[in-house]
């Protein structure tokens, strides 16, 4: 019998998982938004005024930046948003997931859906390469805030951190990542400390907290300046996709609890500390967040702030990471090398390519823009447009799930507004930089809409290659092959028909295994699998059986592990991974003029990447000693 002891404890267990689910959060999820006051304010600031600021341009900047951070994160990504999960899962994969992206026919309106979602997943690259640049660069900043001697070791101190930064993402962020959390409770602590001795300075600051003063802002200002202004200010709320793409690892409650008790409140007393100082010396403009601090803390706060912006890169670095596992599973990227670094968490990998394609682009932003005002004209407008995108993608799959329509439009409509506001802002910031994480996004959209497209080309190739599992049967009835011993198992694209591989295998060797098992891979809309749905048996022949193996799009393919699990659940004594023959078809892409499908360039590119790409053995984990390649040629 269960006793009021046993109930305690059972409770103090979940008080200490949900205490540890926050302080991750904190770690992980609000790493970009926290580091933000670095540059945020003085970028706002410096675009109201020009450095010439009056106390009605201060409030006005803070109400502005206060009631964003209500408006986006507070309400759109935490009460709303964070709602729209698939199975735990967040993010713009996630959302495309659940608007069923790969079941939806060529032509329909919810192409165009698909389409935008994979816009806004490649504007997450671009997010990748700027967050490390202008954090890391805008913490080193700081040491010449004293002195002007540092300012020529700023660019080569930055870079040298930068390279460190993802020279150690091979040895995976596990151990890292238990420091984070705790790591950045100290620094929301600290931000909160600083901002509260300068509200304390300039009590009249408070008054910002009254939209009035942002509204009075907005209407008495330039239009020109107007924009500037809410473009700089979109920087305080740049790590809200950031919050609902960690959805996964955290879930709601956690990230939740997160924002309203620690990270809005510290963030809103550094912000408005900035802007006291602000009022009582507006000389202070070119870096209010160390002027901050007292002098001799100048350089302490310079590391704590650069271990802060560190741990900001890592979780979109990682984030990057998990969101190009999740695009290959899900058929929009090719097959690339992922490495999983832990065995027992899920969601830590590190894909090499993806690791040194961000590096060399953030190498060039920093050494491009060589400052973080510069960088932060360039940040914005990816970071806009993507959030345009999820309110957009989130609207539909709210009516999907049956909500009033008239609701959802009203409610999201107006998100959308807002959004849509941050983005015709940004828009102004283009030449000055916002093209390239514009440049970086568009690359990455068009290659995996091409790899897309592709696919869907091949798989109609494919289908005159297949025979149907009747002719099949008729076939080994009217020529049937020698049986040799062994069982071997035949990957097979499509869990119908019967794979071209299989059928080149008998033609030209006129044998087969006493048992084959035709192995397909299929991932689901779902982030994960339960154990009973996994595996299903079909028969084909007298010898000759169809395995169909269901994964989440976050679960790793290892192959040999789900035969193993499949014949322990399905009693297949005869399926030993470790002693089967895997045979494994590669394709070699032909582009074609005469086909009907893309371009004749995209194909010729399309060809490119699956030459390039991770072989199908090493992708499914297969052991290359056991692996039998069968090649063919497909025209597309």
């Amino acid at each position: 019998m269960a006793t009021f002891a046993d109930a305690h404890a059972d409770d103090a267990r979940t008080g200490t998982a949900s205490r540890a689910a926050v302080l991750g959060a904190l770690g992980v999820v609000f790493g970009d938004i926290g580091t933000s006051p670095l540059y945020a304010l003085r970028e706002a600031a410096v675009a109201a005024d020009h450095g010439v600021l009056s106390a009605a341009t201060v409030l006005g900047v803070l109400s502005l930046i206060l009631w964003s951070l209500i408006v986006v994160i507070s309400i759109k990504y935490c009460l709303f948003i964070l709602r729209a999960d698939n199975r735990g899962e967040g993010g713009i994969i996630a959302l495309l997931a659940l608007l069923g992206v790969r079941r939806i026919q060529p032509g329909s309106w919810r192409m165009y859906l698909a389409v935008l979602g994979l816009v806004g997943t490649a504007l997450l690259y671009a997010d990748g390469t700027i967050t490390p640049a202008i954090s890391v660069l805008s913490a080193i900043e700081g040491l010449a805030v004293d002195s002007d001697q540092f300012k020529p070791y700023v660019i080569p101190i930055t870079m040298v951190i930068l390279v460190t930064l993802f020279a150690l993402q091979r040895m995976g962020t596990g151990r890292i990542g238990r420091v984070f959390g705790p790591f950045m409770l100290i620094w929301f602590s600290i931000l909160g400390l600083l901002g509260l001795g300068g509200i304390m300075a300039a009590p009249g600051v408070v008054a910002a907290i009254n939209p009035i003063h942002a509204l009075a802002f907005l209407f008495n200002t330039d239009l020109s300046v107007t924009l500037a202004v809410l473009a700089a200010v979109f920087l305080t709320v740049t790590g809200g996709e950031a919050l609902y793409a960690d959805l996964g690892h955290f879930g709601p409650a956690p990230i939740r609890n997160a924002w309203f008790f620690v990270v809005l409140p510290a963030l809103m007393l550094n912000y408005f500390g900035q802007g006291a100082l602000l009022l009582t010396n507006p000389g202070t403009v070119e870096s209010p967040f160390y002027h901050l601090a007292p002098d001799w803390a100048h350089y302490p706060l310079v590391v704590l702030a650069t271990f802060a912006t560190v741990i900001a890169s890592q979780a979109v670095i990682t984030g990057a990471f998990s969101l190009t596992q999740q695009a290959i599973q899900l058929g929009f990227l090719p097959r690339m090398r992922v490495i999983h670094t832990s065995t027992h968490e899920r969601g830590h990998v590190y894909v090499p390519f993806v690791n040194w394609a961000l590096a060399l682009l953030t190498f060039t932003a920093v050494l491009g823009f060589g400052s973080s005002s510069r960088l932060a004209g360039a940040y914005g407008l990816a970071v806009s447009l993507d959030m345009v995108i999820t309110t957009i993608l989130a609207t539909f799959v709210a009516i999907h799930w049956g909500h009033r329509p008239i609701l959802v439009y009203l409610l999201n409509g107006t998100l959308l507004l807002v959004d849509l506001v941050f983005f015709a802002a940004n828009t102004t910031k283009l030449l000055e930089g916002g093209w390239f994480p514009l440049l970086i996004a568009l690359s990455a959209a068009f290659m995996m809409l091409t790899w897309r497209k592709g696919q869907q080309l091949v798989q109609r190739a494919r289908t005159h290659l297949r025979m149907s599992t009747k002719d099949f049967q008729h076939l080994l009835e009217q020529q049937p092959p020698i049986r040799i011993p062994g069982t071997a198992v035949v990957m097979s694209a499509s869990p119908t028909g019967i794979p071209g591989t299989l059928l080149h295998h008998l033609k030209h060797n006129r044998v087969l295994h006493e048992t084959v098992f035709l192995v397909s891979v299929v991932v689901t809309d779902e982030p994960t699998v339960g154990e009973e749905a996994r595996a299903h048996l079909v028969p084909i022949c007298e010898g000759v059986q169809r395995l169909v193996l269901r994964l989440g799009f976050t679960e790793k393919p290892d192959v040999p592990k789900a035969l193993r699990d499949a014949a322990a659940r399905l009693d297949l004594p005869g399926l030993d991974p470790d002693t089967v023959t895997y045979y494994v078809g590669r394709q070699t892409i032909v582009a074609s003029r005469k086909l009907p499908g893309m371009a004749f360039w995209r194909e010729v590119i399309f060809a490119m990447l699956n030459r390039n790409a991770e072989l199908t053995a090493d992708y499914f984990c297969i052991p290359a000693a056991q692996v039998v390649e069968i090649g063919s040629s497909i025209e597309i």
